[in-house]
Parts: structure tokens; sequence; C-alpha cells
């Protein structure tokens, strides 16, 4: 048979399609058939699982046929909760809908409307107060219960060359313990800058040797640094077992919350010289914290900043921090920090590509409202990918060395190159509090998620 005969026979099957449909049938047609259509009508490939589409119908099918290609994918996925995203010229490949995650022209897009908000100082002022109040009202950060009476659990001290490490475990609430392992200067005298480092998804957590590597390399340079666990990752598994819960993100921002109260608790803090950073997950925490707690002075969020990616775990978009001011983006909340010194960090391989393009001069903007351009940078690393590697490690020690008064000598060499070989990195099982075992936790130890809930509706009333 040829084409020709084919394709009339196509088209015929096509033309019974359409009359055997009417209004009592809802115009209704198979969903995969559709995206067949799709395909020939706009001369495109479009890229997606069967299991997305097989056995779904879609009323009012043809009705929903536009002029352009992407009118009518849209018009044809959203019942379903499917999006599309073009790939090239003549491709698009169809996904879930995924709520922290939208295409890069829909983040330009919302870069462009915020812009539209604020002009000046006074407006931004305006606009950052209204995010701010809100974002600490999901955390209940103006209403948090004293501390509980529990001190500290401080354990297992080790002097290496140049710095000190301990393992620590706060009662952030009660019942609710958060762990994690202290780096100082092997020598501390004075007043010294203040650093948390949040982990965020990567491989192992706080044990992952780029966290060690970057904590006993800031403690050498002379600052008091602490790491410490995800929700339900490391040590905190001991009571919780599922991290993607949008519990996590509460509790994480109350863990550093208690964390930063207790290391400014410290004889030798620096109330005036606190910062924090983090990559991944977290420097969508890095992000948060910057925004919301006005203790931080200096912040370096590393390959997370981006338009379009909101972060995919609960434990960075579980809150709804996003909808806050009608909508909000980690470009907003990031930019929340200034006119403070803050450094982006940035890779091609991945969503944070485009920070020079677009992300960076929406904060360049903000930044000028104060006439302080000169701290806001941006380290874009356009071979590189998702870490927290030397390089970035590198851009990272110059801004905190020059935006904190750390001591950078200490840790270079002759030829004046950051040395991280004194640095040691430690089995996971040193950085223990609880010997990663349950029987050593304390009596009051929350056990699972629904009785952390109880204790949280206990206290904040959800």
């Amino acid at each position: 048979m040829s084409k020709k005969i084919l394709f009339l026979f196509a088209l015929l099957f096509s033309v019974f399609l359409v009359e055997a449909q009417n209004s009592d049938t809802k115009y209704s047609r198979d969903l995969e058939d559709v995206l067949l259509d799709i395909e020939k009508q706009y001369q495109v490939d479009l890229s997606f699982a069967g299991s997305m589409v097989r056995g779904k119908m879609l009323d009012y099918a043809n009705w929903r046929f536009r002029p352009t290609i992407e009118e009518t994918l849209k018009n044809v996925l959203t019942p379903f909760d499917l999006v599309f995203e073009k790939q090239d010229d003549n491709t698009y490949r169809i996904s879930h809908f995924r709520y922290s995650k939208i295409t890069l022209r829909e983040g330009v897009e919302r870069l462009d409307y915020m812009k539209t908000l604020y002009d000046d100082q006074k407006s931004w002022e305006v606009r950052k107060a209204e995010l701010k109040e809100c974002m600490r009202a999901i955390f209940h950060l103006d209403d948090l219960p004293e501390w509980p009476d529990s001190d500290p659990i401080v354990t297992n001290k080790r002097k290496m060359k140049g710095y000190q490490v301990e393992n620590i475990a706060l009662e952030v609430l009660p019942g609710l313990y958060t762990t994690g392992s202290i780096y100082k200067p092997a020598k501390l005298k004075g007043k010294v800058p203040v650093i948390l480092c949040p982990n965020g998804h990567f491989t192992n957590g706080r044990y992952n040797e780029d966290m060690q590597i970057r904590c006993a390399m800031l403690a050498q340079m002379g600052a008091i640094v602490m790491n410490y666990d995800l929700f339900a990752w490391g040590e905190s598994l001991l009571q919780f077992e599922d991290h993607k819960q949008s519990t996590a993100q509460l509790v994480q921002v109350l863990n550093s919350e208690r964390i930063l109260d207790y290391l400014l608790s410290l004889d030798h803090a620096d109330p005036d010289r606190v910062a924090i950073t983090g990559g991944s997950g977290g420097g969508s925490h890095t992000m948060l914290m910057s925004a919301i707690d006005e203790r931080v002075n200096v912040s370096v969020p590393v390959v997370m900043l981006s338009c379009y990616f909101y972060g995919g775990c609960p434990c960075e978009s579980g809150q709804p921090i996003h909808l806050c001011g009608g909508g909000t983006n980690n470009v907003e909340i990031a930019a929340m920090f200034a006119p403070k010194p803050q450094l982006v960090i940035s890779d091609g391989g991945d969503w944070s590509n485009h920070v020079p393009e677009y992300e960076f001069p929406f904060m360049q903007r903000t930044y000028s409202f104060y006439n302080q351009l000169d701290h806001v940078k941006n380290v874009h690393l356009p071979e590189e990918g998702h870490d927290y590697g030397r390089s970035k490690r590198i851009a990272m020690y110059d801004f905190m060395g020059e935006f904190l008064q750390l001591d950078t000598i200490r840790v270079k060499d002759k030829s004046g190159n950051y040395d991280e070989s004194n640095s040691v990195i430690e089995d996971e099982s040193a950085m223990y509090v609880f010997d990663n075992d349950k029987a050593n936790l304390p009596e009051n130890a929350i056990q699972g998620i629904d009785e952390l809930k109880k204790v949280l509706e206990a206290i904040f009333g959800e």
C-alpha cells in the first residue's frame, strides 16, 4: 500500500472519529491518540512515558487545539497535571507536574513580574517586610518556646593540626535533638566569627569529605564552625525515618535557630560576624536562613540559586514560603539579604546554569537600591556540575576571608594557593554523638514523625 493511500486512510479515520463525537460523549478521545495527532499536525516529536498517558481519556479533545503547538499542549495536558518543556525546535518533553519546578521561560517571566512590584529601596523594603513576616510566621519564629532545660551533649574532642573538633547534640524542642560537629581553631583568643554549615543531599550528608574539609579549613582560618544533620539523615535517623516530610523544613529551620543561639552563647563568639554556607539543599537553607534571621551577616549559597527550581525536597519547599507575598522564588528570597555581603556560586551542570544571565542581574538590581553592588558577587563555573568541590570552596574561602576578616594566610602554601591537606577526613563513626545507636538516645527522645507532630501541635497549635 502506498504512502499516499495510507495517509488518505488515516485522514478518513480521523474524520470518522470527529464525526462520531458530539456533546453527548463530551467529544472524548484517548489522550495517547491526541498526542500522536499533535505530532502530525505540528510536525514535532513529543517525548513521554507511555504510562503517563495510557488509558486516559480527554474530554473535548479536538476543541482544545489552537494555532500554536504550545497553546495546544497546555490545553491538552493541564487536565492531567502534565506539563511540557521545549528541548529544541522540534522536540517537547512531557512530564508530571512538579510544584517545585517550572520552565526557564516561566521563571524569567516571574522575575520580570517581580521587578514591577518595586523599583527603589523604599518600595522594596515594603515587599521584603511582607515576605519576611510571612516566612517567620510559617516557622513560628516569633513565638518559639523557651529552651528545654537539658544541657548540650558534647562528646569526643579531637585535636588536629590548627583546629579541634567535638560532636554535639542539642535539644531543640522537648524530645527533639539535632546532632552535628563543632570545629574550632586550635587556640581561641578574643572574639571570632561563627559559621553555620548546613549540609545538602550529597552522599553521606555531613560526613561527606567536602563538608569536613570546608569546616576544618574555616576553623583553621579562625572561625567557630558547625555542620549538622538534615532531618532524618545521619543520627537524626535514630528518631525519624522519613526525610520527605514537609515537617523536615520546619525542623531544619528550628535546628539552625537553636544552633545559632548556642554558638552565640559561647565566650569567643562574635555576634557581628555570623555567616552561613551550604550547597544544594544546604544552599536552599542558606538562602532561607539569611532572609529570615537578622543575625546572619554573610551568606554563600552554592549550586542552588534558580528562578525556575525551588528545591525538589520537602525540606526545601515543603512549607508554603514560596506562596508568600502572592508568590515568590529563591532569587527574591536570596535578594532579601541585601545589602549584606552575599556570594552566589553557580555552575553549568544544574538548574543554576543561567545565573549570570537572569538571576544575578536581578539580585544586582536589588543591591543597587542600597548602592552596595560590591556586596553581591557571583562565581559561575560553566564547566562544572552539582557539588561543593574544591573550586567552589576556594571561592567561598576568599569571600569569607574578606568579609569575616579571617586569616586565610594560615591555610595557604608558599605559592599563595589554598592548602587543604591539614583537613583530616574522619570516618563517620568518629563524628557520632550517640554512636548511631537508638539505645544511647536520651530517655525523652521522640520516636517517629507522629510523636513529633503531637509535640509541634502542643507547642504551635498545628
